[in-house]
């Protein structure tokens, strides 16, 4: 008997990150033309990507869904959307329930963010009894300093272990603090609700991101354990290619991570 192809219904999505040093709008054009399903708004320094009004016209406009929304939790993007880590996730709330999306993807908070740090868990389940917006937590990595590692977040960079009922696996983060993916995704079982898909080396403390096959970590098998266990999540291409040489080369990079998701995410069995 002939093998069946099964396809899962999760979505396929492209980080506007991805497109970076392009903007926003760029990357709604570049994924409604490649045919992804939809966008995942990287709330960052571009202004149009904190403005909800203007990203809904986007939306429309392109008639491409935004999916996720990944709240401003990176260093450079401390004051995006005010100082207050739970304003911002508030405020990133509010724009996924008026965008119909249905994730908000969170960093763990910095060491120095006592309160908030303190708070973390405890406010993210007050946050789900008000919504029902996932808030997925990305696992991080630590940094290095004189050789040592050095965990900038709170609890941990590594969500596996604690009380979050959604988590975010990036495949780059993996690399980076040489984790194995496959073994925490099967840590996580259901919880995992989310992939960034990117590719990594993981040979130095670089955050790669690069196109799914260019590195060593499981992107393929990770597709097809997804595919098989019928995971209902997003997929979200989240690579970097600012140093595309031009924009015809960005453009090939996006074409090949979606055609790389597409193809894997799609099992035999």
């Amino acid at each position: 008997m002939a093998d069946v192809i099964r396809v899962p219904s999760a979505k396929i999505a492209l980080s506007t990150a991805s497109v970076y040093p392009e903007r926003t709008p760029d990357a709604f054009e570049l994924a409604a033309r490649l045919g992804y399903d939809g966008v995942e708004i990287m709330v960052g320094a571009d202004p149009v990507s904190q403005d909800i009004d203007v990203i809904e016209r986007l939306s429309e406009h392109y008639e491409l869904p935004v999916l996720a929304i990944h709240a401003p939790c990176l260093l450079v993007t401390q004051r995006v959307w005010g100082r207050d880590p739970w304003a911002k996730l508030v405020k990133a709330q509010k724009a996924a329930e008026r965008l119909g999306a249905s994730t908000v993807v969170v960093h763990p908070p910095f060491r120095w963010q006592r309160e908030y740090a303190r708070d973390f868990e405890t406010g993210l389940a007050r946050m789900r009894e008000e919504t029902g917006v996932t808030f997925a937590v990305e696992n991080m990595f630590p940094l290095k300093a004189r050789g040592n590692d050095v965990v900038p977040y709170s609890p941990d960079w590594n969500p596996t272990d604690y009380d979050f009922p959604h988590v975010t696996l990036d495949l780059s983060h993996t690399a980076v603090s040489g984790t194995d993916a496959m073994e925490m995704a099967t840590k996580l079982g259901d919880r995992l609700a989310h992939l960034h898909l990117a590719d990594g080396l993981g040979v130095t403390n670089k955050d790669e991101h690069l196109v799914p096959g260019r590195g060593n970590q499981p992107c393929a098998p990770m597709l097809e354990r997804l595919a098989k266990s019928g995971y209902g999540g997003l997929v979200v291409l989240e690579i970097n290619t600012r140093k595309a040489a031009s924009r015809t080369e960005r453009i090939d990079d996006l074409a090949e991570a979606l055609a790389f998701a597409r193809l894997y995410l799609a099992a035999a069995r």
